[in-house]
């Protein structure tokens, strides 16, 4: 297998509000973190550019405009200026990690706004545009027979499902604490949409049994590409979640992902404690096989 890539763009710190949790560090620490350490060989990249029509199979026209104009959306997923240009960097980051896993290359997105709570036409959760179902639909028209999306973030990815369900040659997969925000991913949906909600607190080793069933439910759909919503929230002493992962947890993941033996990418989804860059880490060495 070729080497890690990892995707990003600075610029992506340009924004913030004082006391949200979706704050510039979760990736200026990560940068400071994977620029500082020797173990793992990484090639550094930037997201490639968007154009409206990739966006478009993935969301209404309506709502990329409320975006670009930058229109109040909720409490929780503030109007910044120019938070278009940023999300279609996060688009780009993914479909340049999208490229590089075609090539045989270990890809990760690590940029933000996540995406995975967006829907076709709303921007809810900290998330404007969804990365990962556009990565999805892209992957399909450059010739995917069949694509997978693994969401292993602590919040259920409402949007993603919404947007994939019933959409043919695709598969969402969720692991997820529940009840919990934003409430959705209780039982299966459509043909397609696969959940397994987990109690708040469910003791590592079960949880990893969960992780584990969804990824060979995800085998079974044989999909030639895999795209991950990589949620670090699901760690112990994330401030948005109730879950028990550690480092060592993220790192095992990863090695499931590798394993998997089907081109694979990833990118950043929650993640809100000051350990995300350790736990970035842990999971790229595990992907890397370290």
């Amino acid at each position: 297998m070729a080497g890690m890539k990892v995707i990003t763009d600075e610029r992506c710190v340009n924004y913030s509000q004082a006391g949200h949790p979706e704050r510039p560090a979760r990736v200026s620490s990560t940068l400071e973190r994977l620029r500082g350490q020797e173990e793992l060989k990484i090639e550094w990249a930037k997201p490639l550019p968007v154009e409206d029509e990739v966006i478009l199979r993935a969301h209404t026209r309506e709502h990329l405009k409320r975006v670009e104009s930058a229109e109040f959306f909720d409490g929780d997923t503030p109007a910044y200026s120019e938070i278009a240009d940023h999300a279609k960097r996060s688009i780009g980051g993914a479909l340049h990690a999208l490229k590089a896993a075609k090539n045989g290359e270990t890809a990760f997105s690590l940029m933000r706004p996540p995406g995975h709570h967006s829907t076709s036409d709303a921007a809810m959760g900290f998330c404007y545009l969804n990365s990962v179902a556009i990565a999805a639909f892209e992957a399909l028209n450059a010739g995917a027979t069949k694509v997978a999306v693994y969401d292993f973030d602590v919040h259920h990815g409402n949007g993603t499902e919404a947007i994939l369900k019933d959409q043919p040659h695709t598969a969402f997969f969720s692991i997820h604490q529940h009840p919990w925000y934003p409430g959705t991913g209780a039982t299966d949906v459509g043909d397609n949409c696969h959940n397994y909600p987990v109690p708040a607190r469910l003791p590592k080793e079960e949880y990893r049994k969960v992780m584990l069933k969804a990824l060979n439910e995800l085998k079974e759909f044989k999909p030639d590409i895999v795209a991950v919503s990589a949620g670090f929230d699901c760690y112990k002493r994330d401030p948005l979640g109730q879950m028990t992962f550690e480092a060592e947890d993220f790192h095992w993941l990863g090695k499931q992902v590798r394993e998997l033996g089907v081109p694979a990418f990833s990118l950043l989804e929650g993640g809100y404690s000051t350990q995300l860059p350790e736990l970035i880490f842990a999971y790229l060495k595990g992907l890397d096989g370290k």
